[in-house]
């Protein structure tokens, strides 16, 4: 099995998690699942980060699961095979509830879970030569790692459809013009692209960006009624906390806020 390594670089307050397999397009497999699970929730606990890029190497975001493990796990027992998928929507999961922002840089394409991985991030920053790939059926295999809930929470179902029913890659100007990719950058620049708009977040208010992420998460869930209590009981606290009162002083006296 090639073996793909999640690099990890605090600079300044911006974790970098970087995939690296070379052999693999940075392909993924459980101990790569439980790396970046574990990498994520401790930058969540870290004061000293507050916001973090996940990005590939090898001019690679993520080529997905690794077929060869893949074929190896049809002679496994289903509850072994299972758990495999448990760490995948696991490590989703705890990238979906980060309390701090993570964006994804998108050099190449992204595949597969790796795609799933990459919408799971709260902002995507891609190469504007960057490809995305849901070509599962293409192997006789459905999505996972979230994909379909993803993908049709933002696209009309035909594209969808198309993207997962014949398995066409998707370059990152359409994913663009739809509002999945926030910003095309030319090719070797996502990462700086990405390292700009995280350092942007990392001086933001912490605790009002952790409840915004919460606000948007539980949008399409909540009836409006609940949902406009959220939003009340959100802005009641945050105008008591250090961030409210530093960032309402900053706005009337017209200077930066410092959070």
């Amino acid at each position: 099995m090639t073996l793909t390594n999640v690099l990890s670089e605090l600079r300044n307050n911006v974790l970098l998690l970087t995939l690296d397999g070379p052999k693999s397009r940075n392909a993924l497999s459980p101990p790569v699942y439980a790396a970046l699970q574990g990498h994520i929730i401790d930058a969540g606990e870290n004061p000293d980060v507050r916001a973090v890029v996940l990005h590939g190497a090898n001019g690679f975001f993520c080529s997905g699961g690794d077929v060869n493990n893949l074929k190896r796990s049809t002679t496994l027992p289903m509850r072994d095979v299972s758990k495999s998928t448990d760490a995948l929507n696991a490590m989703i999961s705890t990238i979906r509830n980060c309390p701090i922002p993570v964006v994804a840089s998108v050099e190449g394409g992204a595949a597969g879970a790796g795609f799933s991985l990459a919408l799971a991030c709260d902002l995507i920053i891609a190469s504007e030569k960057a490809k995305f790939i849901v070509a599962y059926v293409k192997i006789g295999l459905t999505p996972d790692g979230g994909m379909t809930h993803f993908l049709s929470s933002s696209l009309p179902r035909q594209m969808v459809s198309e993207m997962c029913l014949l398995g066409k890659p998707v370059f990152a100007e359409t994913l663009h013009s739809h509002g999945i990719i926030n910003t095309i950058t030319p090719v070797s620049e996502a990462l700086s692209g990405a390292m700009d708009v995280a350092a942007t977040l990392a001086v933001g208010p912490q605790l009002a960006m952790a409840k915004i992420k919460s606000l948007i998460a539980s949008a399409a869930t909540n009836d409006f009624s609940t949902h406009l209590e959220k939003e009340a009981r959100g802005i009641n606290l945050a105008r008591f906390t250090d961030e409210g009162k530093e960032g309402t002083a900053a706005f009337l006296e017209k200077r930066k806020p410092n959070f």
